[in-house]
């Protein structure tokens, strides 16, 4: 049965919309787990826009179940996670103007310095996954920088806008998923997941972890932190 891993980065973006200090992505990481969540995601970045220092820090002291830290393969940022050691690391790519990572990291452009990363983290004991577009190539490079695991981007799927191309990009998951289970790769998927396309991956068994963040925090200021984690847990746990 797949896990449930929650970003509350989106708890830090609206309290740095008033450079306040609530609400506490602290608190809604304590009250995830508490519904039942298997990991806490957060993504340090470059801008520290919303994640600050201060936060990985805590929670990296708070945190019951895993603390999965998304960050660029900088040096900054290594030296960060080294120091840390969360549970695991996530490699994604990251833009100053995008609003959110945008796609998966490209690993056939980037390939020997991604690889040194993975290698000097892993060394350190930190397992390391590698956000990725649902793409066989990318899949297999992976496998040969000798990642732990990949998570796969599910953004394409969830935004598209006709039947067709939401078909397509659903069909492009289940094909990448099948060859990262076939490489033994550990599989997550996750961005732009919700409440209504979490239902579309029931029976793809592979999936290890779903990493979830804005639609769990956009219910949790309706109904609560605790009531929107445990209605996705379910949602999961039906798949």
């Amino acid at each position: 049965m797949a896990g449930l891993a929650v970003n509350v980065d989106h708890v830090a973006t609206l309290r740095e919309a008033r450079k306040s200090s609530d609400p506490d992505p602290v608190a809604a990481a304590i009250l995830a787990e508490l519904a039942g969540a298997d990991g806490i995601v957060v993504h340090l970045r470059e801008d520290r826009r919303h994640i600050q220092d201060r936060d990985l820090r805590i929670l990296r002291k708070i945190v019951q179940t895993k603390l999965i830290l998304e960050m660029a393969s900088t040096t900054e940022m290594i030296g960060i996670a080294l120091d840390v050691q969360p549970e695991v690391v996530t490699l994604v790519p990251e833009k100053r103007e995008e609003l959110t990572t945008e796609g998966g990291l490209d690993l056939i452009s980037n390939k020997d310095a991604i690889a040194e990363t993975v290698g000097t983290l892993q060394d350190s004991g930190i397992p390391v996954s590698i956000f990725i577009d649902p793409d066989p190539d990318q899949i297999k490079v992976a496998h040969q920088i000798n990642a732990t695991m990949v998570e796969i981007h599910t953004g394409i799927f969830c935004d598209a806008k006709t039947t067709k191309k939401k078909e397509q990009a659903f069909t492009d998951i289940v094909n990448a998923t099948k060859l990262a289970h076939k490489l033994r790769l550990g599989i997550n998927a996750g961005h732009g997941l919700c409440y209504n396309t979490i239902k579309t991956f029931k029976g793809l068994r592979e999936i290890d972890e779903f990493s979830i963040g804005h639609s769990i925090i956009s219910r949790a200021v309706l109904v609560g932190m605790e009531k929107a984690v445990k209605e996705m847990s379910t949602l999961i746990k039906e798949l």
